[in-house]
C-alpha cells in the first residue's frame, strides 16, 4: 500500500532550508578566488543535486543555470581579451590590433597586448560569480517552489507569488522546449539551427502564454488578493516597523563592513531584524489565507542549513587569516594550492547528501 500524502509531506525537507543551504555556499563563494575551492563548491553543489534531486519539470533547471555560468566566464573572458585589463603584465600571450579612442576615453582600449596575467584574474573573477550562479540553480533544483511559497510570512505572500512565477517559468520553458524538440525528432524534422529554432519558439511562447492566463484565472477562483479590514494605527505600525526595521539592517550591515562601524554594526542589525521581523508578523494579518499541512521545519532542516552556514563562516574566517591561500596572487603569476582547513570547510556543504530524505524512494 502507497504512503499517504501526509507522510509524504513530512519526508520532504523543508524548502527554505534548501534555499538557506545554497546561499550560504554561495557566499563562501564570494569570499574566495581560488579556483581550486570554486571547483570543489561546484562538485559539492553538484553532488547534493544528483542525489536529492527530485524527479519534477523544475527540477531539470540546474543544467540550465551551468550553461550559463560557463558563458559568464567566457563572456568576461571575452572583455579581458578584447577591451583589456587594469591588471599589469609580463607574459604577453598575444597582440590585437588596437583601436585609437579620443581622450575622454582614457582607461579604456581595444584591442591590444593580452597577458596572461590578465587572462587569470578574469578567469578567477568570472569563475567566482559563475559558482555563485550555480549555487542558486542547485536551489532552483532541489526546492519546490510552491512549497516555498506556501511556508513564506502571510504579508510576503503577494511578492512571494511574484517570485515564484518568476522562478518556474525558466524552467517550464526549458520542458517545453525539449518536449517539442523531441515531437520534430519522431516527425524526422530539423530541431537544430535558425530553422528548427525558430519552428520551435512559436509554440513555446504560446505555451507561455496559455500557463499564464491559467494561472491567471486559478488566482482569480481562489481569492488571490483579498485582505482583511485592519485598523489604520495596525497599518502605520507595521509600515513604520518594516520600514524602519529595513534601514536599521542596512545601516547594521553598512557598519559590519566598514572600521569604523565596528562598534555599532551588530547592535543596529539585530534591531533592524527584530523590527523588520515584527512588522512582518503584523502584516501578515491583513492575509486572510490557511495553510494546508504546513511544512515542518525538523532537526535534518536544521542540518542542512547548519552545514551551509558553517561552511560559509569557516571559509570566511581562513580568509581573513589567510588571504593568501584565497587568493592566489596573479602578478606575479603564482600557482594556486588547495588549504586543507577551508577545504574541509566546503565538504561540510556535503552533509545535505546524507541527511536530506531521498525524494526517489517512497516515505
Amino acid at each position: 500500500m502507497g504512503s499517504s500524502p501526509r507522510c509524504r509531506g513530512r519526508a520532504q525537507l523543508h524548502p527554505g532550508a534548501w534555499w538557506l543551504w545554497a546561499l550560504a555556499l554561495g557566499t563562501a563563494a564570494t569570499r574566495t578566488t581560488n579556483p581550486l575551492l570554486l571547483a570543489l563548491l561546484v562538485m559539492v553543489s553538484a553532488y547534493v543535486v544528483a542525489t536529492r534531486r527530485p524527479d519534477t519539470p523544475w527540477s531539470r533547471s540546474y543544467g540550465a543555470f551551468v550553461k550559463l555560468a560557463l558563458a559568464v566566464i567566457l563572456v568576461r573572458l571575452l572583455f579581458a581579451t578584447v577591451l583589456g585589463s587594469p591588471i599589469p603584465g609580463t607574459h604577453p600571450l598575444l597582440t590585437l590590433p588596437e583601436l585609437p579612442l579620443p581622450a575622454w576615453a582614457q582607461g579604456i582600449r581595444l584591442g591590444g597586448e593580452v597577458t596572461a596575467e590578465a587572462l587569470t584574474f578574469a578567469l578567477y573573477d568570472g569563475l567566482r560569480l559563475a559558482t555563485l550562479l550555480i549555487c542558486v540553480g542547485a536551489a532552483n533544483a532541489l526546492a519546490n517552489p510552491s512549497r516555498l511559497l506556501k511556508s513564506l510570512p502571510g504579508a510576503l505572500y503577494e511578492l512571494g507569488v511574484a517570485v515564484v512565477v518568476a522562478l518556474t517559468f525558466a524552467p517550464n520553458l526549458i520542458a517545453d522546449v525539449r518536449r517539442l524538440r523531441a515531437a520534430r525528432r519522431l516527425r524526422g524534422r530539423p530541431d537544430r539551427g535558425i530553422r528548427g529554432l525558430l519552428q520551435v519558439g512559436l509554440p513555446v511562447l504560446e505555451g507561455a502564454l496559455e500557463r499564464s492566463v491559467s494561472l491567471a484565472a486559478a488566482m482569480d477562483a481562489r481569492g488571490y488578493g483579498r485582505t482583511a479590514d485592519v485598523p489604520p494605527a495596525v497599518r502605520r505600525t507595521t509600515a513604520a516597523l518594516t520600514l524602519g526595521g529595513l534601514l536599521g539592517v542596512c545601516a547594521g550591515t553598512y557598519g559590519l563592513l566598514t572600521a569604523e562601524g565596528g562598534a555599532y554594526g551588530l547592535p543596529v542589525l539585530l534591531a533592524g531584524l527584530t523590527a523588520a521581523l515584527a512588522g512582518l508578523k503584523l502584516g501578515g494579518r491583513r492575509s486572510l489565507r490557511t495553510r494546508y499541512r504546513p511544512d515542518r521545519w525538523d532537526v535534518r532542516a536544521w542540518l542542512v542549513v547548519a552545514s551551509g552556514v558553517a561552511a560559509a563562516a569557516l571559509l570566511a574566517l581562513a580568509a581573513a587569516r589567510d588571504p593568501a591561500a584565497l587568493h592566489p596572487g596573479v602578478v606575479p603569476l603564482v600557482a594556486p594550492t588547495l588549504p586543507l582547513g577551508p577545504a574541509a570547510a566546503v565538504l561540510l556543504g556535503l552533509l545535505p547528501a546524507f541527511v536530506a530524505p531521498d525524494p526517489k524512494e517512497p516515505s
